[in-house]
């Protein structure tokens, strides 16, 4: 069943057309206003064939994902991927060594707050209100250092992969 799903799955372009794309990158300019992290969004609409059937896990696919998108190469090791597999409705999170701090409870409630938002089939904003809840945890735990320059490390603009 899951390689037929992800073999028909839909694009990510029908799930989050350009205005939804925006919406998410003007959340992510916003939010990083208030910490010194970074954030990243990934989409990707289905595994190739070939992971489907090793039965690549979606934590592991986010974390790949985590590595080839290089959201771990920042100055203060505080990079944030939510990465949303569309084929196996199921999203992560995953954080740099940075972030340490944070309980995993807390990551695991914004995830529930993101598909409680998919669910109402919403997915736009869900993923806004799940890029404000991550901006929370992160301005807590990576807060702006006044006075010191915070360049954008990473792309604002969501990825499809």
């Amino acid at each position: 069943m899951r390689l037929f799903r992800h073999l028909f799955a839909r694009s990510a372009d029908a799930w989050l057309p350009a205005e939804a794309m925006e919406r998410i990158t003007a959340a992510i300019d916003a939010g990083e206003l208030r910490h010194s992290g970074e954030i990243c969004f990934a989409v990707e609409p289905a595994l190739h064939w070939r992971h489907v059937l090793r039965g690549t896990p979606v934590r592991e696919r986010a974390e790949q994902a985590f590595a080839k998108l290089r959201v771990w190469d920042t100055e203060g090791n505080t990079g944030v991927l939510l990465y949303v597999l569309l084929a196996d409705h199921r999203l992560e999170i995953v954080a740099d060594r940075g972030l340490r701090g944070i309980d995993p409870a807390q990551w695991r409630a914004v995830c529930e707050t993101i598909e409680a938002g998919l669910r109402a089939d919403d997915p736009a904003t869900a993923i806004v209100h799940g890029i404000d809840a991550i901006s929370d945890l992160l301005a807590g735990q990576a807060p702006r250092i006044e006075g010191r320059e915070d360049r954008d490390e990473l792309s604002n603009r969501p990825r499809i992969l």
